[in-house]
């Protein structure tokens, strides 16, 4: 990850506010950054939010499954400014309390790089809540949220043969 500010760039996004772009070519399964900021607890978290109560649902937040959050806005780098796509050219990869976003693909200089926020949320998706955490990344497939599509139940009564 040395020099990795010298390979990507915060600056203005079609998508959406801020985005980090590559400013050279970037190879496939390279850690470009780590996401950093202050670790919080869970109850923490829920103190300080929202960042901004003119967007409640917009946070610089990051959880760990163990249930601690990283709060990039306190500490964060330009990691916290990588926007959602629901078809991304990075993923974000946890690895023992520390996330690090690696590229899925091979990157061309001057393009956007995104992860899928894939939110989880246990209430019942609505179109309110829905509407709550819009996606505008414009891919073919864009799921219309940021939120994590929920897991699909089994068939009760599944016939077998």
């Amino acid at each position: 990850m040395a020099g990795s500010s010298r390979r990507i760039q915060t600056r203005r996004s079609g998508v959406h506010g801020k985005g980090v772009f590559a400013v050279q070519d970037l190879a496939e399964g390279e850690t470009l950054i780590e996401y950093t900021g202050e670790l919080i607890s869970w109850p923490e978290a829920l103190r300080r939010h929202p960042h901004d109560p003119a967007q409640p649902n917009h946070t610089f937040y990051f959880h760990i499954d163990d249930g601690r959050v990283i709060d990039a806005k306190v500490g964060g780098n330009s990691s916290r400014w990588i926007n959602h796509s629901c078809q991304p050219n990075c993923e974000a990869d946890e690895a023992g309390g520390r996330v690090f976003i690696k590229s899925l693909r091979n990157i061309p200089a001057g393009e956007e790089l995104f992860y899928d926020y894939g939110l989880v949320i246990d209430a019942r998706y609505t179109p309110k809540l829905l509407a709550d955490y819009p996606c505008w990344c414009g891919a073919t497939h864009c799921r219309g949220t940021l939120l994590a599509p929920k897991a699909r139940k089994k068939p009760r009564n599944s016939a077998e043969s």
